[in-house]
């Protein structure tokens, strides 16, 4: 009985060590694991950096033709082609904005009754920028810097008549910076919604240039001297200053998934020069009629009224001051690149 008793008290003592080490085996595997992931490298989360920029670019390439055969109320064959980019760059960060948008358009004309002639139909060359800073973070409104420069690429004609080599040649009527205008103006600006703005910039340095002599009378510079000869070119200031008050309107809207229509009204006042009355109107508009993804129809127009710009009539009468206008309609093949 006795042996009994030693060889199971022998036997518990035994399966008491053996549970002990396998307890010590699991704790020392435990705290090894628990040691190697604490070393193990950690992964880092990616916080995507804010992006203050937002940039896109409207690539525009319209066509217009027309066909006559055995027409009987006559007309003549035409084709016209334009191109165009509206390019925009805007920048958000706190209170200060910064808005920047450059527009480019060409455009050409060919009409049978002058086969040997490729005329210009539409040429613009305008940028604006705007710096604003807001006077808190939840008004409407904001100091502004307003800069914006307007001109055209190339020469252009009218009065076209042909020599005996069949040669055609026109009356010079304006090209590269003749006219151009440059404003840069400081105010506040109300921009109380994403589709409209509003800036009133009460000190306001406006240029006009005319680099070509030829055409300085027409576009208002002042003779150099009163003693020189005012039928010269020459005679005239290549450039003009005026100081007054610009106020600048914008307005952006989809009617629906279909229509769109833009609008910028910009009027100048000189106080050197009959102040408190707009001396200078640029009203702009264009309207859109999606018909496919990459396919619309646009309609564009153009006025201005600028009483320093002498302009003859048809018939070549005396130049004088007259309101201008520009209509053009095409059918577009248009591309966005960027987030609109």
């Amino acid at each position: 009985m006795n042996k009994k008793l030693i060889v199971l008290t022998a036997a518990l003592t035994a399966a008491a060590f053996c549970v002990r080490a396998q307890d010590d085996a699991v704790l020392k595997a435990t705290a090894e694991a628990a040691a190697a992931f604490s070393e193990a490298p950690k992964t880092e989360e990616v916080v995507e950096k804010p992006s203050y920029w937002k940039k896109y670019a409207i690539f525009d390439f319209g066509f217009n033709q027309t066909a006559l055969w055995s027409w009987a109320s006559g007309g003549y064959n035409s084709a016209t082609l334009r191109l165009g980019i509206d390019a925009n760059a805007n920048y958000a960060r706190d209170l200060a904005t910064w808005t920047n948008r450059l527009q480019m358009m060409y455009g050409f004309l060919w009409s049978a009754d002058k086969e040997n002639l490729i005329q210009k139909s539409a040429d613009l060359l305008q940028f604006e920028s705007r710096f604003g800073y807001k006077t808190s973070e939840e008004s409407k409104w904001k100091y502004t810097a307003d800069l914006t420069v307007k001109s055209q690429f190339s020469d252009s004609y009218d009065s076209y008549k042909q020599d005996d080599n069949g040669k055609w040649s026109g009356k010079l009527k304006s090209g590269f910076f003749s006219p151009g205008y440059m404003t840069f103006g400081l105010g506040m600006a109300w921009d109380p919604a994403p589709w409209f703005s509003l800036n009133l910039s009460p000190v306001t340095g406006g240029f006009t240039f005319c680099n070509i002599p030829e055409l300085r009378k027409g576009y208002g510079m002042k003779l150099i001297d009163a003693t020189l000869d005012p039928t010269d070119g020459a005679s005239y200031h290549s450039q003009l200053f005026q100081l007054g008050a610009q106020l600048k309107a914008n307005l952006t809207t989809s009617i629906n998934d279909i229509i769109t229509y833009e609008t910028q009204l910009i009027l100048f006042t000189d106080y050197l020069n009959h102040p408190f009355v707009w001396n200078r109107v640029n009203w702009d508009n264009k309207l859109g009629f999606k018909v496919g993804k990459y396919i619309k129809l646009a309609l564009d127009t153009w006025l201005i009224y600028d009483p320093i710009v002498l302009i003859a009539d048809k018939n070549g009468g005396d130049p004088r001051q007259r309101v201008q206008f520009k209509e053009f309609f095409s059918f577009n093949f248009t591309y966005t690149i960027g987030k609109k």
